[in-house]
């Protein structure tokens, strides 16, 4: 059901609006800890520079960690889906204009790399996504945007 909801049209147009702001406010009080959308998918918090302005911009985002099973990731996997909306996400153009970012995973800061992900190396990451949480599929059919795919490598 949760997929179904998070799918929709109106929840694309509700959830920028009050998702980040709940998850921002959940990670200031537990100290970095927890993220009220972790219940639902992995999540972290990045930490990017803005691409126009330079600031800190700190935006919490689902994604797909990599690695072992019951091991610390080795990286993470971000989707610019913008919950299905026709732009791309200013996180994304951040990542894209200044790579080195830092996220804070379950309670831990992590320095990071981001790497676009192009051609092959794309395609096979957005198979897993998909398979991972099949609502970016009906995200993607929705916009003529290609979503980017970022992989968040430890420095």
């Amino acid at each position: 059901m949760v997929q179904r909801v998070s799918s929709t049209r109106t929840f694309a147009r509700i959830a920028p609006h009050c998702v980040p702001a709940l998850d921002r406010a959940v990670h200031r009080l537990t100290g970095g800890r927890a993220l009220l959308s972790a219940r639902l998918l992995p999540s972290l918090v990045l930490t990017s520079t803005g691409a126009r302005t330079g600031l800190p911009r700190h935006t919490p985002l689902a994604c797909m960690p990599e690695g072992p099973r019951g091991a610390p990731p080795v990286a993470w996997v971000l989707v610019g889906s913008n919950f299905g909306r026709p732009g791309h996400p200013a996180w994304s153009a951040n990542l894209m204009a200044h790579p080195e970012a830092e996220i804070s995973w379950r309670g831990r800061d992590v320095p990071v790399r981001a790497r676009l992900l192009r051609g092959a190396e794309r395609e096979a990451a957005w198979a897993e996504v998909v398979a991972f949480w099949p609502p970016y599929a009906r995200y993607q059919a929705r916009v003529e945007r290609e979503i980017r795919l970022f992989r968040l490598e430890r420095m």
